[in-house]
């Protein structure tokens, strides 16, 4: 936390003056409104543009910003050395089922039958009450639905490819999905992009670098507000 300090010695310092010092020291600064967390941060993006890219880059590169991913609830079994409560918080089918009755989940997908994924409203006040500024990396459908359940609350954050063609490049490039799995992407991109102006902001990454930096600042500025 910096701290305020001053060249001229106190001696004969009038009443006014004195107050104001003391008001000067009350502000606080800006790292310590970063440090206060609480803040809910959406991102969502087709396939290729970039998310978890930029996410993960703010992440590592400004641990000052206190960002952590939401921990979703899933049905599927513990892999590997995953711990319950660190990557994922695990249910059974009937467990999550019941939560979904008693209205618990912000968002949830049941991926195939007894298949679920989902984000509790209590999880996201626990991480947000220790201090954590708490971000969804989810598709446009559970961004929209998340930023209408937190309003002001949360910053709604979509990242566009330049054009429908970069994306394919980009897909092509991977080398990770045949023909047709590129198709169903370029597809399905196409669809998400009729989303964007459901965001609070659009971010165009055509170099990454200064999508970049454009994300740490809309964070940051969300963050101190």
């Amino acid at each position: 936390m910096s701290k305020l300090s001053s060249d001229h010695p106190t001696t004969g310092t009038s009443p006014v003056t004195q107050t104001q010092e003391a008001a000067a020291h009350d502000i606080p600064s800006g790292d310590s409104l970063l440090q206060r967390g609480g803040g809910r941060l959406i991102f969502s993006a087709p396939s290729g543009s970039g998310k978890s890219t930029i996410v993960q880059w703010l992440m590592r590169e400004h641990p000052e910003l206190r960002l952590a991913f939401s921990i979703s609830c899933t049905t599927r079994a513990p892999r590997g050395t995953e711990q319950n409560g660190v990557e994922y918080i695990f249910l059974s089918p009937e467990a999550f089922k019941k939560k979904i009755k008693n209205g618990e989940f912000l968002e949830y997908e049941e991926v195939y039958e007894n298949r679920f994924y989902g984000t509790l409203k209590s999880q996201v006040e626990s991480q947000t009450a220790a201090g954590q500024n708490v971000v969804f990396d989810v598709d446009v459908k559970g961004g929209c639905n998340i930023k209408k359940f937190y309003g002001d609350r949360a910053l709604s954050i979509f990242i566009q490819p330049p054009s429908i063609e970069e994306l394919r490049r980009r897909l092509v490039g991977r080398q990770t999905d045949s023909a047709e799995a590129i198709e169903n992407r370029l597809a399905k991109a196409s669809y998400e992009l009729t989303f964007a102006d459901k965001f609070d902001r659009i971010i165009v990454n055509d170099n990454l670098e200064k999508a970049e930096q454009e994300a740490y600042e809309i964070v940051k500025e969300f963050i101190e507000r």
